[in-house]
């Protein structure tokens, strides 16, 4: 049976005094069953974090609108949108009194296969069967000591510089980018794009229950109202965006 999409973007302010997340889905121009995805938690003091956010979103918009399946590879597309969208982001400096930075999150789906790309601390998950099938790993400092032993995931939890990013969009280093694909897409797979704001008062199996379980702007809702609880009045902005395959036809 074919598959349609099911699909929602969401975001809440949390405990801040404003919203630096962004966040976009959007269908091809003239490519049906075309879809992308991008997320973009903006850092820089009061406005610039949402101006490097704001980059992201309309540099990937651009980019993607231009796609050319037969001229460009999926690759391709994802590290164009990540290395222009550093480069404007990182001259937005000469124009304005901020330090602005960002992090990426981008998923490009076509018809039988999905690509994602990535810079920084916001994550892709990829689910499959109600499980987290695939991760994005985070470029912070706290997600190298534990991936290099240094630090266990209890001990990562209270951490005195956990939101410390080894690489994020606008620093003076190249950004580091991380590419990942998957291929014969079914229905009951699905694809969320997420801020720490969000993930960051999760476990993983908690997050794939909800999506599983729900349509996507239920399990949204649900996400953000148990995060907001979580949060007990420090909550930072939540941004998501979830993609859900489903058999055409049904409910």
């Amino acid at each position: 049976m074919p598959l349609t999409v099911d699909s929602v973007v969401a975001m809440h302010q949390g405990d801040r005094k404003e919203q630096q997340d962004r966040v976009g889905l959007f269908p091809h121009p003239t490519r049906p069953g075309m879809l992308l995805a991008v997320l973009a938690d903006g850092m820089g003091g009061h406005s610039g974090g949402a101006m490097a956010a704001e980059q992201v979103v309309i540099k990937a918009k651009q980019n993607f609108e231009a796609y050319s399946p037969g001229s460009e590879s999926p690759e391709e597309l994802l590290r164009a949108i990540i290395e222009e969208a550093h480069v404007v982001i990182k001259l937005t400096r000469f124009t304005s009194e901020q330090d602005p930075h960002s992090t990426v999150c981008v998923l490009l789906m076509q018809p039988g296969k999905v690509h994602w790309a990535h810079c920084g601390d916001s994550r892709i998950y990829h689910f499959r069967d109600g499980q987290v099938a695939n991760r994005s790993n985070d470029h912070s400092l706290v997600a190298e000591l534990v991936r290099t032993g240094q630090l266990s995931e209890a001990d990562a939890e209270t951490y005195p510089h956990k939101n410390l990013l080894l690489s994020c969009l606008g620093a003076e280093r190249e950004p580091r980018i991380e590419i990942g694909s998957c291929t014969g897409m079914r229905a009951g797979d699905a694809f969320l794009l997420c801020s720490d704001g969000l993930w960051g008062h999760f476990a993983d199996d908690e997050i794939a229950e909800a999506i599983s379980m729900n349509v996507a702007r239920q399990a949204a809702r649900e996400l953000i109202d148990q995060a907001r609880g979580r949060a007990q009045g420090t909550g930072d902005n939540i941004s998501m965006a979830i993609v859900r395959l489903v058999e055409a036809g049904a409910q």
